[in-house]
């Protein structure tokens, strides 16, 4: 793709699953003054991004169902427009819960697009699998497994109220150092020094977003120390990567299974941020993966 000189536009591509509110978000920023263009073959839209520059902020839906669609494209596109000056882009990505999506799919009665001969399980299955890198990759996560319209619709605009312009969004995410680090991570915090809740019995099959763990680990004499400083960090870091034009930042807390204590940080500062008026998605990368007994954490 060509590069033009002139001020970013700002560029949001929104994608997700099939049943988590795509068509409701492109809608959302529609309202909110944005050009938007849904399911968007993924062959055009360099042509339709090497043309003139939009006047409005501009939201490209990309949908799975499209001809040409691919995770390989879609992924290289994204490296291409991560590196354009004329664009500042973000990418926003509807999820949900896959006994949500199956449940919403039967009450609708609609076949999955990804499965039409087939059991929408097997169809939920296979997109959330294709769809699993590019999921990784979100500026935005919303997760809409709890969500109706009217409070998707609030959530949106929060996110991308066009007066506000872009900001600097925040992902806090746990993981595992066994699996290794997040793709794409910044910044980066080693809390296997904290007591781990694995060896309590009583708190083994829990998780960091349990009470009884929060606890346990806010129990341990360095957590509050090392807390308020990882906390006024990022504070004070977080205006100068928005004066210089970061759109997204992603804090990393590792522990050794990425059940207990990265997610009892990650919870906590997530939530610490947001009270700062941050705006702040949050990602347990073990749990999604349904590996939370395969050892200490």
């Amino acid at each position: 793709m060509s590069l033009r000189s002139q001020d970013p536009y700002w560029l949001v591509l929104v994608t997700g699953p099939s049943g988590a509110g795509r068509s409701t978000a492109i809608h959302v920023l529609e309202d909110l003054g944005f050009e938007a263009i849904d399911n968007m073959p993924l062959s055009l839209m360099p042509r339709l991004l090497d043309g003139p520059a939009p006047q409005r902020p501009l939201a490209l839906g990309v949908d799975t169902r499209n001809r040409d669609f691919s995770t390989a494209a879609l992924l290289e596109l994204l490296v291409a427009l991560r590196g354009r000056p004329d664009c500042q882009l973000s990418l926003l990505y509807l999820d949900c819960r896959p006994d949500i999506l199956l449940r919403r799919f039967s009450e609708t009665r609609r076949r999955h697009p990804m499965a039409p001969a087939e059991s929408p399980e097997q169809g939920v299955s296979r997109e959330l699998d294709l769809l699993a890198p590019v999921r990784d990759r979100a500026d935005i996560l919303v997760d809409t497994s709890e969500l109706n319209v009217h409070q998707l619709r609030e959530e949106i605009e929060r996110w991308f109220a066009a007066d506000r312009g872009p900001r600097l969004s925040v992902s806090v995410q746990s993981f595992s150092y066994k699996r290794g680090l997040p793709r794409g991570i910044d910044m980066v915090f080693d809390v296997r020094f904290l007591s781990n809740p694995y060896w309590t019995p009583d708190l083994r099959l829990l998780d960091g977003r349990d009470a009884p763990v929060q606890a346990h680990v806010a129990a341990d004499p360095l957590f509050a120390p090392f807390f308020t400083r990882v906390h006024d960090l990022v504070s004070l870091l977080l205006p100068a990567y928005e004066s210089e034009g970061k759109s997204h930042l992603t804090i990393g807390f590792g522990c050794t299974g990425g059940q207990h204590r990265s997610v009892t940080l990650a919870e906590r500062l997530a939530k610490a941020l947001a009270e700062d008026g941050q705006q702040v998605s949050i990602r347990h990368r073990e749990l999604e993966r349904h590996n939370t007994d395969e050892g200490p954490a």
